[in-house]
């Protein structure tokens, strides 16, 4: 992947933003150098802070009220980066509803909505204006995903049999599971694996769990509709400092591994090391496995975390997909629609 920078692109998106946050600040708004952005105007709740991001990423207005903007902006696209309402809500929800209606495409940072409920109002306000709504969901936009996707399209990888995905979440009290405001830190980080889950392996037929109540970790049995089986271990409670995650796929004689979102090693299928008889354990060159890590001492685009994170692929698709007139392949409502209905699971099983 070669990357355009923001000035080369012979066409670029009129573009507002809504929210001036610390996580858009590191983010999202330094993912338009790359990015066919014309960032025109920033909004906030807080004016001072719309105008301190406006001049620093260099949109010529700011504003405090989110209509008036798109009253006077009339932008092409609307990036809303927001926080919960006092009750547990996604604001980013009814802002993207807004946008829809005053002819604006809408990305926005996940969670989309706090249920599915929510989640159909959107729909309808999409569907009703025939405008794009893209959720960033990042995980599936990593270059190493993105190689296991396509690993896993390969006949010699085989069927996906099987996935494990490790990621340091607690999950509430079975008590506080009808609170969404109790709710939000789960809500808030499901997305991520639950994006890789159902990305990698298709929608989710049962899910069951077990549930350790002092740190709120838990180990989940997945079964999937295509009939592959899976296991999704939240390990709250592992070291800060620690790599916080891990995705494996088994297929038929062959599995593919990501660590800490960088290291991706695929195991390829076709080697033989009889029992009791092998004295070395190197394959052959030719199913040997395949080893990826970035490097962390050039300048280079590929180890900034921007990039390794996902975060400019998913900006960059989604303002490629609305200019060429075409839905965007990821991040769609229809995959935050299975990620949603992992998260009712987990607020209506039990341990």
């Amino acid at each position: 992947m070669t990357v355009t920078y923001q000035f080369e692109y012979p066409e670029r998106l009129r573009c507002a933003f809504i929210g001036a946050g610390g996580h858009s600040y590191r983010n999202v708004y330094p993912t338009f150098q790359y990015a066919p952005v014309d960032l025109v105007a920033v909004c906030d709740v807080q004016l001072d802070r719309a105008r301190t991001y406006a001049r620093s990423f260099g949109a010529p207005s700011a504003y405090d009220d989110h209509r008036e903007m798109l009253a006077a902006e009339r932008p092409d696209a609307v990036f809303i980066v927001t926080s919960y309402t006092a009750d547990g809500d996604v604001q980013a929800t009814a802002l993207a509803e807004d946008c829809l209606r005053a002819g604006a495409h809408v990305w926005m940072e996940k969670p989309t909505a706090a249920g599915l409920a929510q989640l159909d109002r959107l729909q309808a306000a999409a569907d009703e204006t025939g405008l794009t709504v893209m959720t960033g969901l990042k995980k599936i936009f990593t270059p190493a995903m993105e190689k296991v996707k396509a690993i896993l399209a390969t006949p010699e990888f085989g069927t996906p049999s099987s996935i494990s995905v490790r990621y340091p979440q607690s999950l509430p009290a079975p008590a506080d599971r009808s609170d969404d405001v109790r709710m939000i830190g789960f809500l808030d980080h499901i997305f991520h694996p639950g994006a890789v889950l159902t990305h990698l392996m298709g929608p989710v037929r049962r899910l069951t769990y077990e549930w350790e109540p002092t740190t709120g970790a838990s180990v989940s049995s997945l079964l999937f509709e295509s009939g592959a089986v899976g296991t999704l271990h939240l390990a709250a409670g592992s070291a800060t400092g620690a790599p916080l995650e891990r995705v494996e796929v088994v297929g038929d004689g062959a599995n593919v591994v990501v660590d800490n979102g960088v290291r991706l090693t695929y195991y390829r299928a076709g080697a033989s090391l009889p029992y009791g008889r092998s004295a070395s354990f190197v394959t052959p060159d030719e199913v040997a496995p395949l080893h990826w890590e970035p490097e962390f001492s050039l300048g280079q685009l590929y180890n900034k975390n921007l990039f390794y994170l996902g975060y400019v692929p998913e900006v960059v698709h989604f303002c490629e997909s609305v200019l060429a007139g075409k839905p965007p392949e990821k991040g769609t409502l229809a995959d935050v629609r299975e990620i949603l209905k992992l998260y009712e699971l987990y607020r209506r099983t039990g341990s």
